[in-house]
Formats: C-alpha cells, structure tokens, sequence
C-alpha cells in the first residue's frame, strides 16, 4: 500500500466527503504515540465564518489541489 506523506499547508480532505482542509501540523499523538494530521478548516456559521480545528489520523485523508477550475484529488 502506497504511504501519502502530508505536510503543513497541504490541502487535504476526509476520503468520505466534508469541507477542504489545510495541514497544520503533522507528528505523533502526547497521549497514544500514533501518527497524526491537525487540521483548519472554516465552516459557516450564521452569517460568520468560524475557524475549526481538529487531530485525524491520516489514513482518512486525500490530498487536494486547486486548479483553475476547482479543486482535484492528487
């Protein structure tokens, strides 16, 4: 199985759908020692967008890339 190495500011998103995420750091857990992919998003709330944050594990990610006419799975 091919490993995809993420790295910060790569655009990811969950392999099942939700919004475009950007790579804020890549490492290992405190708590467990797994590896790991902390994540920024914005979702819109009201009339606001609100930044989010959150730790996945990278196996449920994709890489995305933006191209002129929207956005790609690399």
């Amino acid at each position: 199985m091919e490993e995809v190495i993420f790295k910060p500011g790569d655009l990811v998103r969950v392999k099942s759908g939700g919004p475009i995420m950007t790579v804020k750091q890549v490492g290992k857990t405190a708590m467990l020692d797994e590896d790991a992919v902390w994540c920024v998003w914005f979702e819109k709330v009201g009339n606001r967008q609100v930044a989010q944050e959150d730790t996945f594990h990278p196996v449920v990610h994709e890489k995305v890339q933006k191209s002129g006419i929207g956005l790609a799975v690399v």
